[in-house]
């Protein structure tokens, strides 16, 4: 069992930047590979960037390309979002989500509970 911490939330203004951290409880990390997703009051989740175990591959939505970078530090546990440029319209909260590279399913196996994201117009 992995848990997930996320922090880094809060209120900002648009055009501001924000990094959210989110920290594994495993061994193990470099196993899995990450991802970011939020969700909107009244929206379903969406995906908004992910990262191979090994760092080395990223992947973003289209709507935060060039504003949102994924990283990772397999020493430290930790998977990041920096987010510049922010617009009122990435208000969400948002959720890191683990994948292990051993299953055969291209579902993330864990969440965690979610930070806050607000930015006021």
């Amino acid at each position: 069992q992995v848990q997930l911490v996320e922090s880094g939330g809060g209120l900002v203004q648009a055009g501001g930047s924000l990094r959210l951290s989110c920290a594994a409880s495993t061994r193990t990390f470099s196993r899995y590979d990450m991802g970011w997703y939020r969700q909107a009051p009244g929206k379903e989740r969406e995906f908004v960037a992910r990262i191979k175990w090994s760092g080395g591959t990223t992947a973003y939505a289209d709507s935060v390309k060039g504003r949102f970078t994924i990283s990772r530090d397999n020493a430290k546990n930790t998977v990041y979002l920096q987010m510049i440029s922010l617009k009122p319209e990435d208000t969400a909260v948002y959720y890191c989500a683990a994948r292990d590279t051993r299953s055969i399913s291209q579902l993330y196996d864990y969440w965690g509970q979610g930070t806050q994201v607000t930015v006021s117009s």
